[in-house]
């Protein structure tokens, strides 16, 4: 009898809102907010879903997030999403939200920010879910909008507990947005960044040592470099796998090739996430899952994946 994999209690730490916004919900916000989409139709919209890379992706991404601009539309987005969270025993997140995203159209911070945190302060009350929201930067724009956007973000200060780094990666290296890092670090902020995806090794050792990061996000491509597994392993530095993410974004072309396994016998802390699941075809149980069909996962490699995801939480869970 094999473990149930949706019932394992879980932790997710690689999550982006704006990442969890299923179709369905898109087309109701655009239709309350007055906006006409590029699609015609649920089904349209999913069939856009084959991405050849990550910037297929985030291009569409970012079209999906415009219908966002209510303080209620945050609340929604992040409501769904715990459901999804509490349908699948996740009872930890420490979700990813981009106010560059939605500043830059006009959005003010309080409207992104409050809506989140409603969504997440109800969870915690109804059903005990435990919670950080962190902040991430967008690595496409520039470190100067990057300090503007820490800025616009501190009179909120209580209600995120670190700050991350996303979008393209290629091109922009953590190295960019060291300085910022470290204002965000005297801040007592916590940093995590996300390396190593499509860019090389070198950004995963930036990310460790010119940002200080205390989690990478993604990391994989840390295979390559035997110096720097063996530096994540002595360290214990977490990684935050995204397994179906990887194979939507052609990071790997089968599941049946990527090393998240490897890692974990290795003796890395690894862990695993749904990244962005609205637009990657599944949430915490089905990456679970894939792992189980496509790499042979046993149930107690599941159960150290899900520990790791506690041991490696920001906010202290039990």
């Amino acid at each position: 009898m094999f473990l149930d994999l949706n019932a394992l209690k879980k932790a997710e730490l690689h999550i982006h809102l704006e990442g969890s916004l299923e179709p369905e919900l898109m087309f109701r916000l655009a239709e309350r907010n007055g906006i006409k989409l590029r699609y015609g139709s649920v089904e349209a919209l999913r069939k856009a879903y084959d991405f050849g890379n990550l910037q297929d992706f985030l291009d569409l991404y970012y079209s999906g997030a415009q219908v966002l601009l209510q303080e209620e539309d945050f609340y929604d987005l992040t409501r769904a999403y715990l459901e999804k969270c509490r349908a699948q025993n996740v009872t930890h997140v420490e979700p990813f939200f981009d106010p560059q995203t939605h500043t830059d159209r006009g959005v003010d911070m309080a409207t992104v920010v409050n809506g989140i945190t409603r969504a997440l302060k109800e969870a915690n009350a109804e059903w005990g879910l435990s919670y950080g929201l962190i902040l991430c930067f967008l690595r496409h724009l520039s470190e100067d909008e990057a300090e503007r956007t820490l800025d616009a973000a501190l009179p909120f200060r209580d209600h995120f507990i670190g700050v991350g780094l996303d979008s393209s990666e290629m091109g922009h290296p953590p190295s960019k947005f060291k300085h910022v890092f470290a204002r965000a670090r005297e801040l007592g902020l916590l940093p995590v960044a996300h390396a190593g995806e499509e860019g090389p090794p070198e950004y995963i050792w930036q990310a460790l040592d010119e940002l200080g990061v205390v989690r990478v996000d993604h990391g994989v491509r840390a295979t390559e470099d035997p110096a720097l597994i063996e530096r994540l392993r002595k360290d214990q530095i977490p990684l935050t796998v995204c397994p179906l993410s990887n194979i939507r974004l052609k990071v790997y072309d089968s599941l049946k090739q990527h090393p998240i396994l490897d890692l974990l016998e290795d003796g890395l802390k690894v862990t695993v996430n749904s990244d962005d699941p609205a637009y990657f075809g599944g949430y915490m149980t089905e990456n679970f899952e894939a792992l189980r069909k496509d790499l042979g996962m046993t149930d107690n490699q599941a159960q150290r994946l899900a520990q790791n995801g506690f041991d490696a939480a920001l906010v202290h869970t039990s």
